[in-house]
């Protein structure tokens, strides 16, 4: 069952997703997005170390880098 969470404007429900790009030096990094449906790259929990949050003015989530010490 794929991460999801539910925009508390919209009442819209959206899946995060995750997929490995090569940057210009051959760094591999993951990037994370939400999405409305649940496709390929789906991901079953959060990543250590993220937290939700959601744009107050659009009610789309946003995956960010905890502020919390680990």
């Amino acid at each position: 069952m794929a991460y999801s969470v539910q925009s508390k404007k919209s009442g819209k429900t959206y899946f995060l997703h995750g997929r490995k790009q090569v940057l210009k030096g051959g760094q591999t990094v993951t990037l994370y997005y939400f999405g409305g449906e649940a496709k390929e790259g789906a991901l079953d929990a959060m990543p250590a170390g993220y937290e939700v949050s959601e744009n107050p003015s659009t009610g789309l989530p946003l995956l960010k880098k905890s502020q919390k010490p680990a």
